[in-house]
């Protein structure tokens, strides 16, 4: 190989209370005996990783770019009430992205037979031209699948099937899901769709209805209607749906969450018909997963006592779930890359488009229909 070095986005956290994002250049390492070394070529930026990216804190309305090229740094002032909790993180130049693709270009000892291969992979620093890797955490794809194919291979469609085990594990029958038009939204119609469980979709725009329409999606609530708590109501009810996994955070003013476990409620009561003044025995929970609104969650307690709203992880349960499912997870996955977990982007990025101030505006909006996909050799 000739050459000998790797660059990669970095973020640092300034002692002043600013968040820098730059390229480094780092050398290219060695593969083990048992490590693959990746040339990437795609890797998409999810809503996780503004969490390093941007700290979830940084005031993009305000962004300054110094140098070019590879010398690029955009900077931005990170909030005070997030400053406080990044201690840990000033002065550290930390790599970023969760997941990307690419081809093995070099392997070790015992993984030479994956040379040439296409890989999808998540283990932070993605965002890197050269990532070195265990050979055993590549999802190697079939001949033909391009890097771009296989870039969101692991973050959106692992959580889609989760959301079932999730489901499954704790003795549900049906599942609410919101923003639900979304990559990961509609991976989660397919899958549903695939094994005949009932899917609540919750939109808030018309167009959004269309994109779920057109893939075979049979309840969609908009919260943009004047009627939506009623059609929630009626799709609840028929779906028999009592868990929800809310990806908003905020979402309708706050209110998102709340709304669905009250429109749980009155679904229980419609189908049971007995009146209690401790509201129906039916235990509803909603999961919320993503802060796509940082408003606050504002819960109306109008759900009677058996509810739970919780957080919810996608490590903490791929661990509850066990090596065997996830194994077959992954091999469904690739399988499936080109149809059930296919991705779309808005657009393709190089390291020095990703810091620029109305790229970086774009990204952190985390709109429907606008992901970006980064390309390292760009």
């Amino acid at each position: 190989m000739q050459n000998k070095h790797s660059k990669e986005i970095r973020s640092t956290v300034t002692g002043d209370g600013n968040v820098e994002i730059s390229i480094a250049k780092v050398d290219i390492p060695t593969p083990a005996d048992d490590e693959v070394l990746i040339e990437i070529y795609a890797a998409p930026i999810n809503p996780s990783d503004l969490a390093l990216l941007t700290t979830f804190g940084g005031d993009v309305s305000n962004i300054k770019v110094s140098g070019s090229g590879d010398n690029t740094i955009a900077s931005m002032s990170v909030h005070p009430a997030v400053m406080r909790s990044m201690k840990s993180r000033v002065g550290q130049s930390m790599p970023v992205g969760n997941e990307g693709a690419g081809v093995v270009v070099d392997a070790g000892i015992n993984a030479k037979s994956l040379i040439g291969k296409t890989v999808g992979l998540a283990g932070g620093a993605m965002y890197s031209q050269y990532k070195c890797a265990p050979a055993v955490n590549c999802l190697v794809m079939d001949d033909g699948i391009a890097p771009s194919e296989a870039a969101s291979s692991f973050v959106n469609p692992m959580t889609a099937l989760s959301f079932v085990e999730t489901m499954k594990m704790e003795n549900h029958s049906a599942i609410v899901h919101t923003a639900a038009a979304s990559n990961l939204g509609q991976m989660l119609v397919k899958v549903c769709k695939s094994e005949n469980i009932p899917l609540v979709n919750i939109v808030r725009k018309e167009e959004q209805v269309d994109i779920l329409k057109n893939i075979g999606a049979k309840y969609i609530c908009n919260t943009n209607e004047s009627d939506f708590m009623e059609s929630l109501v009626g799709a609840l009810t028929e779906t028999g749906a009592t868990l929800g996994f809310d990806a908003t955070g905020g979402g309708n003013n706050g209110e998102l969450a709340g709304q669905i476990l009250a429109a749980m409620e009155v679904a229980a009561n419609n189908a049971s018909g007995e009146y209690s003044r401790y509201g129906s025995e039916t235990y509803k929970q909603v999961y919320i997963y993503g802060g796509l609104d940082p408003s606050p969650t504002i819960l109306k307690r109008s759900y009677g006592m058996s509810w739970g709203l919780g957080g919810w992880l996608l490590t903490p349960m791929l661990g509850k779930i066990g090596m065997e499912k996830f194994q077959e997870m992954r091999a469904r996955i690739s399988k499936e890359i080109k149809t059930t977990f296919a991705s779309e982007y808005s657009q393709e990025i190089s390291f020095e488009e990703m810091l620029q101030p109305e790229i970086i505006n774009s990204y952190v909006k985390q709109k429907t229909g606008s992901k970006f996909l980064v390309n390292p050799q760009k």
